[in-house]
């Protein structure tokens, strides 16, 4: 007897969450080399909105929304997107990539924490230990002295940090608002009006826009496969993950994420993977496990 074909296929998408989206770190990282950052993140999400519709179109999906969805998709769209994604790529100017994704990795330690302000949420003591190993994790990620001399790395380590408060807010505020129950439209809108707020940015910013056909090939792979791989397919895969298996399956790829983005900064842009990374790599990931079992948070999102 063969494989069942939905086994092949739920392997398949925790491929996708667990290694495009780890890769997409270093895909970030390569086109921000010679593409300002916001501009970047505009075209990525612009491109990958409209392939969204256009699917969904084909798919006779009706993309129809109201006035208060359309609004709520806005603000979860500067969230996950204008402000979270836009401003993490403006880091990578400065950060190595795997650094970034480590630093990211503790995102549910920041939403834990939000919940506790925000909602009044109580804190289970597994959870407790969790986020005493995340905050033991992050203080030994980002005390390493060879990381603050480099020019930009404190700058760019903080403005990660507000990312992932405003990734944290945005996973709560999706969770209660109104929003298309389609996870296609629902991702469509947020990706068209994220981007075009990162578009606006960057033009008032005063970032220089240029024709992809003049970017050097490395870099129009890299975008390539942000839209196709790392914003379709991927977050495709995500929300198939969310019906198919429980949410704390999915959420593994909190753990694995960040492995694969050292492991391919390192390897293909030799990115210095230092001693102190690794054992807070190991307390913070430990940190996040036990906060994830509890099944305090469900992953949500747009991707990364």
């Amino acid at each position: 007897m063969g494989i069942p074909r939905k086994s092949i296929t739920i392997a398949l998408a925790f491929f996708a969450i667990y290694v495009i989206w780890g890769s997409t770190y270093l895909l970030n990282k390569i086109a921000v080399s010679e593409l300002p950052p916001l501009k970047l993140a505009s075209i990525r999400f612009l491109a990958a909105g409209i392939f969204v519709f256009i699917i969904a179109k084909l798919l006779k999906v009706n993309i129809s929304i109201s006035k208060e969805q359309l609004k709520n998709t806005i603000i979860a769209g500067f969230l996950f997107l204008t402000f979270g994604n836009g401003v993490v790529v403006w880091a990578l100017k400065f950060v190595d990539s795997g650094f970034a994704a480590l630093e990211i990795s503790a995102q549910p330690l920041v939403v834990l924490i939000l919940m506790r302000f925000i909602q009044d949420k109580k804190i289970t003591a597994m959870a407790y230990i969790g986020v005493v190993l995340g905050f033991i994790g992050i203080y030994l990620l980002v005390s390493q002295k060879q990381l603050i001399s480099q020019e930009g790395q404190v700058i760019g380590m903080l403005m990660i940090f507000v990312c992932m408060i405003s990734w944290a807010y945005g996973s709560l505020f999706v969770g209660k608002a109104n929003l298309p129950s389609n996870f296609f439209v629902n991702t469509g809108y947020q990706m068209l009006s994220g981007g075009m707020m990162l578009a606006i940015a960057s033009f008032c910013l005063g970032e220089t826009w240029s024709s992809p056909l003049i970017w050097s090939p490395k870099v129009q792979w890299a975008m390539l496969l942000l839209i196709v791989f790392g914003s379709i397919i991927a977050f495709t895969a995500f929300n198939f993950l969310l019906k198919e298996v429980s949410p704390e399956k999915v959420a593994t790829n909190t753990y694995v994420n960040p492995i694969i983005a050292l492991i391919l900064g390192w390897y293909i842009l030799d990115e210095t993977i230092t001693t102190q990374s690794i054992v807070a790599a190991a307390i913070l990931l430990t940190g996040v496990y036990f906060i994830n079992t509890n099944r305090v948070i469900k992953p949500r999102g747009i991707g990364r």
